[in-house]
C-alpha cells in the first residue's frame, strides 16, 4: 500500500548546516527555508540539512520547528559547512504534544498522511469533513444529499466508516454502539482543525473503536499567538450557503487564550427534498505555562436534515429526469410527507492537560463527556397498532391498519478519561497510555400522530437501554538499532463489556450481554538510508467487537463473532530536489469479518454476517513535482483486490409452488468483497 504525503520537499546540495536546541541535541525534521531562492530543506536524524546550487554570499535564512521559536537571520554561505543554529524553546511548547501518543511520526513503520492547516483550508468550502479528505490516498467519499452537506461518509481502502477510528485531540468520536462517525453532527469542524493525520490499515494503537481500515486523528489544540477575527462565507449550487465567524484573543499575559467559532450551513440538496439546516459552535480556552497546558474545549452541532439515505433505485439513477428521486416521505398519500427528517444535537466537552516534565518526559491526561439526543421521524402507511405493542385506540375498534407518524429516539451519554506518558532520549522513544470510556444510551419510540387518534407523547411504544464499557492500555517502543535503522513494537490490550436490555422497535425483547478481551500487537522496521530515501515494513493484529445491529439482528443459535485481521504493510519513500514519491503495498487478511449480506432491516440498516476468510490486497502511489515556483503537480492512485476466500451461507429453499422446504447451504469462494 502506498502512503501519500502532501508536503513540499526540496533537494540537497553542497552547503551543510545543523539545527540543535540549547543543549546541543539535534532537532529532527526542522524546516529550513531561503525565501529569495524559494528553496528549502528538512533536517535529518542528526539535525543536518543540505542546500544546493548556492553561490557564496549572504542569504536570509528561516528555520521553524514545533515547540521552538522561529529563527530568522542573515547567514554567510561562504563556507560549505556552517556553524550550528540553536533554536530557543517556546514558552508554550507543549501544545504540539497533546496528540503525540496516538500519532505516527517519520520513523514509524506505518502508512500515514499528514494534512496541515493550509491544506485543510484549501478544500474547506462548507462540506462535511470527509470531503476535505477526498483527495487523500485510497479515500472514497459519499453524500446522501449529493452536495457533501448533511449525511456524508468516507471509505478508506474500501472499508466502511464503522471500521475507521476517529479521535479529536486523542479522544474517541466513534459512536460506541454503531461504531460509525456521523459528521452531520460536527458541521464546519474543519474550520477549527489545526492538522489531521490519516493512518491507513490497523495503524498505531489509539483510543476508542478498533481501526480496521484507517484512523483519522484530528487536532484542535493549537496555541494561537496573535489575535484574529474572520467572517467567511461560501455560496454554491442548490441554494447552498455557509456562514462562519471566528475569533481568537491571541496569547494574553503570555498565559491565556480564547478561540471561538460560530457556523451555519444550509442547502436544498441535489436529491429531492434533501435539505439540510446545520448549526455549530466551537469554544476553546487555555492556560499556557512554560511547561504545561490546560485547555477546555466545548463544541456542539445541531442538525435537521430531510432523510435521503434510501438511495436512488438502479433503474432511475442513469436517467437525468429521475436521478434525483427520493423515496423518503412518499408513503404519505399525495405529496410526500414534509417532515421526514433526522433531528439531532450533540455536544462535546473536553478537558486536556499536558505537562512537560523535562527534556525527556511528557505527560498527557484528558477527561471528556459527550451528550447526544434526537430522533428521526417517518410517515408509515397501513400499520397495525399491535405491531407497535398498542391496542386499537378507539373503544370497540377492530384491528384495522392505520397511517401513522413515528419517531425513533436516541438519548445517550459518552464519558471517560484517557492518559499517556511519553519518553524520548537518544535512541529511545517510548509511549505508555490507555483509557477508560463508558457509553450509556436509551433507545425509545414515540407515535405523535395516528389516523385513528392521538397517542400521548409520554407513551413509548418501545424502550431499550445500553451500557458499554471500553478499557484499553498500550505500550509503544521505537528504538534506533543502528544508524538509520529503527525497530518498532506496539502492544495493546482492550476489554469490552456490553449490555443491551429492553424492547426494540420490532417489539423484540432484548437481554444481550457480552465480555470480550483483545490483545493487539504491532511490530515493524523503518530504515532511513539517507535523508532522501526510506523503507519500512510492518505487521499488525487488529480485533474488534460486533456492533449493536449485529447483536440485535442475529439469531440465538448464530450470534455474531468478533472480527480479526492481520495487516501487512510495505513502504518506500523518495525525495528529490523538486519532487517526492511514496509507494505502499498492503495485505489485510480477515477472519470472521462482518460483511454485508445484501439485505436491510425495516429502518434501512444493512444487515451483516461473519465471513470465514477474506482479504484486501492493494498498492497506493502518491507523488508530486514542483514544476514552477508557484506550480506543483500532485497526484495519487490506489489499486486493490478485495475478495471473499471462503464463506458458507444458509439460504431458504422453495419448491415449484414457492412453498418453503427448509434451508440449503451455498458455498462462496473467491467472490468480490464489498
Amino acid at each position: 500500500m502506498l502512503l501519500l504525503w502532501s508536503v513540499d520537499v526540496w533537494g540537497q546540495g553542497a552547503i551543510i548546516g545543523r539545527i540543535t536546541n540549547k543543549d546541543g541535541i539535534a532537532l529532527v525534521g526542522a524546516n529550513v527555508w531561503l525565501p529569495e531562492k524559494n528553496q528549502g530543506a528538512a533536517t535529518d536524524r542528526d539535525g543536518r540539512y543540505t542546500l544546493q546550487n548556492l553561490s557564496p554570499g549572504t542569504y536570509l535564512l528561516q528555520v521553524t520547528y514545533l515547540g521552538f521559536e522561529d529563527y530568522i537571520g542573515v547567514v554567510d554561505f561562504s563556507a560549505t559547512t556552517l556553524p550550528a543554529i540553536v533554536l530557543q524553546e517556546r514558552a508554550y511548547a507543549v501544545d504540539g504534544l497533546v496528540v503525540k501518543s496516538t500519532r505516527a511520526d517519520g520513523r514509524t513503520p506505518m502508512t500515514f498522511t499528514n494534512l496541515n492547516k493550509k491544506q485543510i483550508g484549501a478544500n474547506n468550502l462548507g462540506q462535511d469533513l470527509p470531503f476535505v479528505l477526498q483527495w487523500t490516498p485510497a479515500a472514497v467519499v459519499t453524500s446522501d444529499a449529493g452536495t457533501g452537506i448533511g449525511y456524508t461518509g468516507i471509505r478508506i481502502r474500501g472499508t466502511d466508516p464503522t471500521r475507521i477510528n476517529v479521535t479529536v485531540n486523542g479522544i474517541p468520536i466513534n459512536d460506541a454502539e454503531s461504531q460509525g462517525v456521523f459528521w452531520v453532527n460536527m458541521p464546519d469542524f474543519a474550520s477549527s482543525t489545526a492538522d489531521i493525520q490519516i493512518q491507513r490499515g490497523v495503524g498505531t494503537s489509539t483510543n476508542g473503536a478498533a481501526a480496521f481500515g484507517a484512523t483519522i486523528n484530528l487536532n484542535t489544540a493549537k496555541v494561537q499567538e496573535k489575535a484574529y477575527a474572520t467572517v467567511a462565507g461560501s455560496v454554491g449550487s442548490f441554494n447552498t450557503f455557509k456562514r462562519n465567524i471566528q475569533f481568537g484573543t491571541g496569547l494574553l499575559n503570555n498565559h491565556f487564550t480564547l478561540d471561538a467559532r460560530l457556523s451555519r450551513i444550509t442547502s436544498n440538496g441535489y436529491i429531492d427534498r434533501a435539505h439540510a439546516n446545520l448549526n455549530a459552535y466551537y469554544v476553546s480556552g487555555a492556560y499556557v505555562g512554560k511547561n504545561n497546558l490546560l485547555r477546555f474545549n466545548v463544541f456542539s452541532g445541531k442538525e435537521i436534515t430531510y432523510q435521503a439515505w434510501n438511495g436512488v433505485p438502479a433503474d432511475l439513477v442513469n436517467n437525468r429526469s429521475t436521478r434525483t428521486y427520493n423515496s423518503a416521505g412518499t408513503e404519505r398519500p399525495g405529496t410526500p410527507y414534509d417532515n421526514e427528517i433526522d433531528h439531532y444535537k450533540q455536544t462535546h466537552f473536553q478537558l486536556l492537560y499536558n505537562q512537560k516534565m523535562d527534556d525527556h518526559w511528557n505527560f498527557n491526561a484528558a477527561l471528556h463527556y459527550t451528550k447526544g439526543a434526537g430522533y428521526f421521524e417517518q410517515y408509515k402507511k397501513e400499520q397495525l397498532l399491535s405491531a407497535y405493542g398498542l391496542p386499537p385506540l378507539l373503544e370497540g375498534a377492530t384491528e384495522n391498519p392505520t397511517d401513522l407518524i413515528r419517531q425513533l429516539w436516541l438519548d445517550n451519554g459518552f464519558y471517560g478519561a484517557v492518559t499517556n506518558l511519553n519518553y524520548h532520549k537518544k535512541r529511545w522513544d517510548i509511549t505508555l497510555g490507555g483509557g477508560w470510556n463508558q457509553y450509556a444510551g436509551k433507545q425509545f419510540g414515540k407515535l405523535p400522530w395516528t389516523a385513528k387518534g392521538t397517542v400521548s407523547t409520554a407513551l413509548h411504544y418501545y424502550d431499550g437501554s445500553s451500557l458499554k464499557t471500553d478499557i484499553n492500555a498500550y505500550a509503544k517502543f521505537n528504538y534506533e538499532m543502528s544508524k538509520g535503522l529503527y525497530g518498532y513494537l506496539d502492544l495493546q490490550i482492550r476489554g469490552i463489556n456490553y449490555q443491551i436490555k429492553g424492547v426494540d422497535a420490532f417489539q423484540r425483547s432484548l437481554a444481550i450481554g457480552n465480555q470480550l478481551n483483545f490483545f493487539n500487537p504491532k511490530w515493524g522496521l523503518f530504515y532511513q538510508r539517507n535523508p532522501q530515501t526510506a523503507f519500512f515494513a510492518s505487521m499488525a493484529v487488529g480485533q474488534r467487537e460486533p456492533n449493536r445491529d449485529d447483536y440485535v439482528n442475529a439469531t440465538s443459535n448464530n450470534p455474531p463473532k468478533p472480527e480479526r485481521m492481520l495487516d501487512t504493510e510495505l513502504g518506500f519513500k523518495r525525495q528529490w530536489a523538486k519532487g517526492a514519491l511514496e509507494i505502499n503495498g498492503y495485505h489485510m487478511y480477515y477472519r470472521d469479518q462482518l460483511a454485508l449480506r445484501g439485505s436491510l432491516n425495516e429502518v434501512g440498516s444493512a444487515l451483516r454476517v461473519n465471513i470465514d476468510r477474506s482479504y484486501r490486497l492493494g498498492i497506493e502511489i502518491n507523488g508530486g513535482w514542483q514544476l514552477l515556483p508557484a506550480l506543483r503537480l500532485q497526484g495519487n492512485a490506489a489499486f486493490s483486490k478485495n475478495k471473499v476466500l471462503a464463506f458458507t451461507e444458509e439460504q431458504d429453499a422453495y419448491d415449484a409452488n414457492f412453498v418453503p422446504t427448509g434451508a440449503v447451504k451455498v458455498e462462496h469462494k473467491n467472490t468480490d468483497l464489498s
